[in-house]
């Protein structure tokens, strides 16, 4: 295997259309060539989040021009790649159909090899990317999809310590952002918000932090602020600017010390681990990341955040798994499927979300 490998990413999880390239030298840091990011939020912002039907889409509308975009500003053509891959799940399935069947014809058509990346391991593997991290690592995934620990042991080896049994933080963001009245995405603007409050004033539950484990759950903390907010209305005919920065104070803080005590006991479970990371778009908050690296500092190990464009979601995060992934001596053929649902450890159980939604994670 060639000690130099130059990949192709590409990512249309949820509503971002992203094409990468990557190039590694064996023993030297990964250099990013191209990272494009096409955003949607125009395209779902009259629907209050993400509308499958409409990001689908547009990822097949556009990601063949993401493509073109990214070879062009790393100055390379298809000839001088060695591989390409692509997320290959878990996502909206129309999505994640148009990035694997862009990259199964660019494999066709190039005879070059097909790595089917999981979305989940490109978050994962970031820290890799952007800091060098060695294995074993703890790994906190924190967005609006997703929200579990992971011990990293190798590209393809994953050990989940826990994560949330129903909404995600950034779902939890998001919907407290639309039950205040806050555009859409919501975190950054609770995060606002919630600068301008008192985190006193109302106490939310922590859930589960009266139970064993690092299994974490932020719907039935939503349920508090409806409630919280309705009480107000009830009481006042309405809620004042102070009332909704009060709120989101309130919220943060409360989601903020469910990762901290959650990411402490992670950590008490891996004490050989070289570093606490963490990856996703809530990992942009102040406060959580406040929490987070105090924890770190307590348990004696480094804390890791990689760069918010690298946080999101992007293709970068997934030429450089799939690099890992062709080192370890994996590829796929042009019968790669798409996946709704991928767990990054096959060996734990389901983690059930609510009513008919089934597996989780």
């Amino acid at each position: 295997m060639a000690d130099i490998l130059t990949f192709l990413g590409l990512e249309s999880s949820c509503d971002d259309t992203a094409a990468a390239v990557i190039r590694h030298r064996k023993g030297e840091a990964p250099e990013i060539l191209a990272n494009i990011v096409a955003g949607q939020e125009a395209l779902h912002a009259a629907f209050g989040g993400v509308v499958p039907e409409i990001a689908a889409r547009a990822h097949a509308e556009r990601m063949d021009l993401a493509v073109e975009e990214a070879l062009a500003a790393s100055g390379l053509d298809l000839t001088e790649l060695d591989g390409i891959a692509v997320t290959a799940g878990p996502g909206l399935i129309g999505g994640v159909l148009a990035a694997v069947m862009c990259a199964k014809g660019l494999s066709a058509a190039t005879g070059l090899p097909l790595v089917g990346v999981n979305h989940l391991a490109g978050h994962a593997l970031t820290p890799r990317l952007t800091d060098g991290l060695t294995y074993p690592y703890l790994m906190l995934l924190v967005s609006g999809g997703h929200c579990q620990f992971l011990r990293v042991d190798g590209p393809e080896s994953f050990r989940r310590l826990g994560g949330t049994i129903d909404d995600a933080p950034g779902e939890a963001f998001d919907k407290t952002a639309r039950l205040l009245g806050l555009a859409q995405p919501g975190g950054p603007n609770v995060e606002r918000e919630a600068a301008l409050g008192d985190p006193k004033r109302f106490v939310f539950p922590r859930p589960l932090l009266d139970r064993p484990g690092c299994d974490m759950s932020f719907s039935g903390l939503k349920t508090a602020l409806l409630r919280a907010r309705d009480a107000i209305i009830a009481e006042k005919g309405g809620l004042t600017v102070q009332d909704r920065r009060d709120l989101c104070a309130g919220f943060q803080r409360a989601v903020a010390a469910v990762l901290r005590e959650k990411s402490r006991r992670a950590l008490a479970e891996c004490p050989d681990v070289t570093a606490f990371a963490v990856a996703g778009g809530v990992a942009a908050n102040q406060m959580i990341r406040g929490e987070l690296t105090a924890v770190a500092t307590a348990a004696g190990v480094p804390f890791v955040a990689p760069p918010l464009r690298l946080c999101t979601d992007n293709a970068a995060m997934i030429a450089w798994a799939g690099i890992e992934r062709f080192r370890a001596g994996h590829s796929d053929g042009l019968d790669l499927s798409a996946r709704p649902r991928w767990p990054l450890d096959q060996t734990a159980p389901a983690m059930l979300g609510s009513g008919k939604k089934g597996a989780k994670a």
